[in-house]
């Protein structure tokens, strides 16, 4: 992964296309992935074209599932990762193995493939989001590293509502050697330094929120730098 804020943290941000993914990157210090949302594309091929118009500012592209998370849309994200060569995509548990398998086996820079799972309101138990059984952190985790999956998302976690179980995974992660969290679902200005303050102290290669609809502009779908900015400037003030 890219350089880090504190040798930590990433940030996965939407952007319309390069001009709007450069103004972010540079409101966001670089620390920044930006992204597209699988489910905004009508074709593969239109995605594709807007993965590799990204890849013109940076190495590496987020493609992400949409719909709130939406795992029926794994295969699709499949396909426009086999076309772009993005870096980083969003995978349901349930296929993000074979999804890096995949891609792997097709001979293009490794893929780093998340594996969305859902909070249950209890700590110590996630929900998988594909089939909606519950089981405890650890179990979860000791199967995620013996797939060699890589990374964890958490969603929704609804702002800082599910705060401590995102707290309670991330530890259990870092210390089985999963490299990386990432959080997404309702995160905005108010909430990330209480989310940020929650893992500071826990060693994990990286944590990565992922910074939606609070940052997003309604009408042109462009994300607002200023909106990146601002919670930069408390990142930056921790």
């Amino acid at each position: 992964m890219k350089e880090k804020l504190y040798d930590k943290f990433l940030f996965n941000f939407i952007a319309r296309d390069a001009a709007n993914a450069a103004a972010v990157m540079e409101a966001g210090s670089g620390y920044v992935i930006p992204g597209i949302v699988s489910d905004n594309y009508d074709s593969i091929d239109a995605a594709t074209k807007k993965v590799i118009e990204l890849k013109t500012i940076t190495d590496m592209v987020s493609i992400g599932l949409g719909g709130g998370g939406n795992t029926a849309n794994w295969r699709k994200v499949l396909d426009i990762a086999v076309a772009s060569d993005p870096g980083h995509i969003n995978q349901p548990f349930e296929t993000a193995a074979y999804t890096k398998g995949f891609l792997d086996g097709k001979g293009t820079r490794k893929q780093l493939a998340n594996a969305l799972i859902q909070p249950t309101g209890e700590i110590g138990k996630i929900r998988l989001a594909n089939s909606g059984s519950i089981i405890k952190v650890e179990q979860f985790i000791d199967i995620a590293a013996s797939l060699g999956i890589e990374s964890i998302k958490m969603m929704p976690i609804k702002g800082n509502q599910h705060l401590d179980e995102l707290i309670y995974l991330t530890k259990v992660a870092a210390a089985k050697g999963i490299r990386g969290v990432e959080p997404a679902g309702g995160i905005d200005a108010s909430n990330i330094k209480d989310i940020v303050m929650g893992v500071m102290a826990i060693d994990i290669e990286f944590f990565m929120p992922h910074i939606f609809g609070s940052t997003i502009d309604k009408i042109t779908g462009e994300t607002i730098p200023s909106k990146v900015n601002e919670i930069m400037e408390i990142m930056e003030g921790l």
